[in-house]
């Protein structure tokens, strides 16, 4: 099971550059976790936090797909 040979990819991976809006409200919301023994109740303001950050991506977001789906699609027209 692979690839097949001479089709088009793209190491989604190699995208670490990218930006990840939501992560430090999620490591503060889990740090809180993890302080409080997974107590969800003590840690509302960060969940809140993480909610909202959550909420606003959310809204930004086209549902394309993956990038390989595209590629294959453009091979196949390709052909």
């Amino acid at each position: 099971m692979g690839r097949k040979a001479g089709t088009l990819f793209i190491n989604p991976k190699n995208f670490g550059s990218l930006q990840k809006p939501c992560v430090k409200d999620m490591v503060t919301f889990l740090n809180c976790l993890t302080l409080n023994h997974n107590k969800d109740d003590k840690c509302s303001r960060q969940k809140s936090l993480l909610s909202a950050c959550m909420e606003a991506q959310g809204k930004n977001r086209k549902p394309w797909g993956s990038i390989n789906y595209h590629l294959q699609r453009l091979n196949r027209g390709r052909r």
